[in-house]
């Protein structure tokens, strides 16, 4: 079944703490915009390469999106979870949707084999059970593969995500918590481990 709109509360930006100051002065930025400002980067090096070379059709270069999660528990998370203090989940509007040439992906932008559409009319496209999956293992490694592409569909913005859609924060423990508020005062935060496999 398709994404029903009302299920979509947020969307997610899973980020390093250190940048949390710079993305709320600055906004979420696109991979090309954001070089210049990178502190430490928890993107697979790999799979960047991949993005860059990729354009979504009738559209920008991949790596001139911002990109957003629907859901940050995913296999992005999974393999960073040992560094979770260091990690955190922004929560950011979902009227992001509704911005002139945002596109949604059925799946992870960089695999070969994910289809772009214009949003929010993409979201149909999309399958809840396996977008908002709590687990994609299977036995047989083409299904969990496939499971892991749609697991990680995408929303991505041109150039940025302005800041005033970014309304909170995620964390794994309280600790990390103590991190985050001191960095950024106000802005509300959570801490939910599951979000990071805790």
């Amino acid at each position: 079944m398709p994404i029903p709109p009302e299920r979509i509360t947020e969307l997610h930006y899973i980020s390093h703490v250190k940048h949390i100051q710079s993305i709320l002065k600055r906004g979420i930025l696109s991979h090309a915009k954001a070089a210049r400002y990178v502190v430490v980067s928890i993107a697979d090096p790999e799979v960047q390469e991949l993005r860059a070379l990729r354009a979504v059709p009738q559209g920008l270069p991949l790596h001139q999106y911002a990109n957003l999660y629907f859901d940050a528990r995913n296999p992005m998370m999974y393999v960073r979870r040992e560094g979770h203090l260091d990690i955190c989940v922004l929560r950011v509007s979902p009227e992001v949707l509704s911005i002139p040439g945002v596109v949604i992906s059925d799946g992870n932008a960089a695999a070969g084999n994910t289809a772009f559409h214009p949003s929010p009319a993409g979201l149909q496209y999309l399958e809840e059970e396996s977008v908002f999956a709590e687990w994609w293992n299977d036995p047989d490694y083409f299904t969990k593969r496939e499971n892991r592409r749609k697991r990680c569909a995408e929303v991505l913005v041109p150039q940025l995500v302005h800041p005033k859609y970014v309304s909170g924060a995620y964390v794994s423990s309280a600790e990390a918590e103590v991190t985050v508020r001191r960095l950024t005062p106000n802005l509300p935060i959570t801490v939910r481990p599951y979000l990071f496999f805790r």
